[in-house]
């Protein structure tokens, strides 16, 4: 059985959080973010920290309180300190460039792609083969960084195509005559 909603959630200096009956918003200097709990999730303040506990004693009520307490200390640490996620170009040719609410990448296609980003994430390109995305948003920074890679995942003979920046791409031996 998980006990990790039997963890408190602390608070940092500079972060507030408004409590009702079935939402949670925190407020931060990076943004704001709300999440609707459970009907069987129950949240309680007590000074700088949020305890996390299930209405009632079922396996379901459990589980869900230790996911809340993962997604309410998420939702902390993002308005506080922010997520990035870095993504690598390698392939002859491939360069990504942001602009603003856009990303344009050439991966090798006939036309290159233009990404609107969503609101509440940023991009950044230090160089042409990194693309760098950050935002408050745990969730929505991994599912940007995971459609960018779609675009062109790693194949396993050359390894050219996009990758995260810790990911390592098994390759496979080319065929025998």
């Amino acid at each position: 059985m998980s006990r990790v909603a039997n963890s408190p959630v602390e608070i940092p200096k500079g972060v507030e959080t408004n409590l009702s009956d079935s939402e949670i918003s925190v407020k931060g200097s990076k943004g704001n973010l709300n999440l609707v709990l459970h009907s069987s999730v129950a949240v309680a303040q007590d000074g700088e920290v949020l305890n996390i506990s299930a209405k009632d004693e079922s396996r379901q009520a459990n589980s869900l309180a230790g996911t809340f307490r993962s997604l309410i200390n998420n939702m902390v640490v993002g308005v506080s300190q922010g997520f990035e996620k870095k993504l690598e170009l390698q392939g002859v040719g491939y360069r990504a460039k942001a602009e603003g609410k856009r990303i344009n990448i050439t991966v090798g296609y006939s036309h290159p792609i233009d990404y609107q980003l969503p609101e509440g994430v940023t991009a950044d390109t230090p160089t042409q083969t990194e693309i760098v995305i950050s935002g408050a948003d745990k969730q929505l920074v991994g599912q940007v960084a995971a459609e960018i890679r779609d675009f062109r995942p790693p194949e396993p003979y050359k390894g050219k195509g996009i990758r995260y920046a810790n990911e390592r791409v098994y390759r496979k031996e080319a065929k025998k005559k």
